[in-house]
């Protein structure tokens, strides 16, 4: 036992001291709220047969149906178009929030809240890639992803800054008057009746729970005289972050897994045609120049069914073996480029892409991250640091590391 203590200790001061997978977890921040915020674009004129009062699924239905599932949708609150319009609006509104990095322990809950209600409204609207948003966003609440590339990133330290030169930082207005609406809102809506759930479980107790954990976070931060409370919420923070962020690694290996091993019980995967089917599909033939190219050759057509199989099958396999796991995830995501074109599928393509961003090394995603820095830099050329990186510790914080890796390195 006494082997293994030191291990043991350093283990749990990692995940207790630090918010592990910063760049990892600021992609898939990115990679979901761009990906919804698509979406909700190129659908606005489409909005109202998807998820509108007078679309095919009615008010009534949807009404029916989250009244016996219990699923979580404020569309069914009212039937008024112009309370739609506005959900609408700010489903789109807080993707880009979210994307930009603008207070996003708020967004984030705004931002799930905004799929869950277009989502639930109308479900068989839906395919595979709204499936893992829909879950993606309700894991990202519980994620501490504006750690870096985000304009929270840049506030924290402009605030450092003035402080290392001695001067008193901007007071924050934005977010306690955020923090205020979001409980009026919720004040409304709980006495109308709205929101089920109680006390110990249901819809009313999550978003409760996530006002009064982000004004107990804002209350500490500004009145505590000790850096004990911000310690330990900060160690609270760095647990669920990272309990959070192996849900979504192992939510991501499960679909892979799943798709791998239902693809190997059927005929067409174990002889190696699957893939020529839907090539010919009208509905999945944005080009069908491409897609007949494609499925002439025979041997293409084999080796992507099978290299399908086996990427999808061995990827969970290689998680702790670096090299193998990097190429693999090279290989998915380039299926899902292909995918995108090929089949028009660009948003499940995109869904999943951000999914699988959460395995990418840090060291690439740092070059990558210096690359978007120097392209903006051409292009909006000004002074000061361009790519924040972690925010640093206060006096008596645990320090955070920027380059920890989910876990596996990389």
């Amino acid at each position: 036992m006494s082997r293994f203590a030191p291990t043991v200790a350093r283990g749990i001061a990692r995940v207790t001291e630090s918010a592990l997978g910063p760049y990892q977890s600021a992609v898939i921040r990115i990679g979901f709220a761009a990906t919804w915020l698509l979406f909700l674009l190129r659908e606005y004129p489409h909005r109202q047969e998807m998820y509108g009062p007078d679309g095919p699924w009615s008010w009534d239905l949807a009404r029916q149906l989250v009244a016996s599932n219990h699923a979580f949708t404020v569309l069914v609150w009212t039937d008024s178009q112009m309370w739609f319009e506005t959900v609408y609006a700010l489903a789109a509104l807080t993707g880009a929030l979210l994307l930009v990095g603008w207070r996003t322990r708020t967004m984030s809950v705004i931002f799930m809240i905004g799929v869950l209600s277009l989502q639930n409204r109308s479900v068989f609207m839906g395919d595979g890639g709204d499936n893992v948003l829909h879950l993606m966003s309700i894991y990202l609440v519980f994620t501490r992803c504006g750690q870096v590339w985000s304009l929270d990133a840049r506030r924290d330290r402009r605030a450092r800054e003035a402080r290392a030169r001695g001067e008193r930082p901007r007071p924050d207005r934005a977010g306690p008057a955020l923090w205020a609406g979001f409980g009026v809102v919720l004040a409304v809506a709980t006495g109308a009746g709205r929101i089920d759930g109680g006390v110990l479980g249901g819809w009313l107790t999550v978003l409760w729970g996530l006002w009064a954990v982000q004004g107990l976070w804002w209350t500490v931060g500004r009145v505590a005289r000790t850096a004990e409370p911000r310690v330990l919420l900060d160690v609270v923070a760095n647990l669920v972050h990272n309990a959070a962020l192996m849900i979504i690694m192992a939510e991501a290996c499960l679909i892979y897994a799943t798709a791998g091993w239902y693809k190997i019980q059927g005929s067409r995967w174990q002889d190696g045609t699957a893939v020529y089917y839907p090539l010919h599909l009208e509905s999945f033939s944005p080009w069908p120049a491409l897609s007949d190219l494609l499925s002439a050759h025979g041997t293409i057509v084999m080796l992507v069914t099978y290299g399908t199989v086996v990427v999808q099958v061995a990827f969970p396999f290689t998680l702790f073996n670096r090299r193998v796991k990097n190429v693999l995830l090279a290989a998915m995501m380039t299926e899902h480029a292909v995918i995108a074109v090929v089949l028009g599928l660009p948003f499940f393509s995109l869904a999943m892409i951000a999914a699988d961003a959460v395995f990418l090394p840090t060291s690439f995603l740092l070059r990558l991250g210096g690359l978007v820095a120097r392209a903006r830099g051409g292009l909006f050329p000004r002074g000061g640091r361009t790519v924040p990186g972690p925010r640093e510790p206060e006096p008596g914080v645990p320090e955070e590391s920027g380059r920890a890796h989910v876990g596996f390195t990389a």
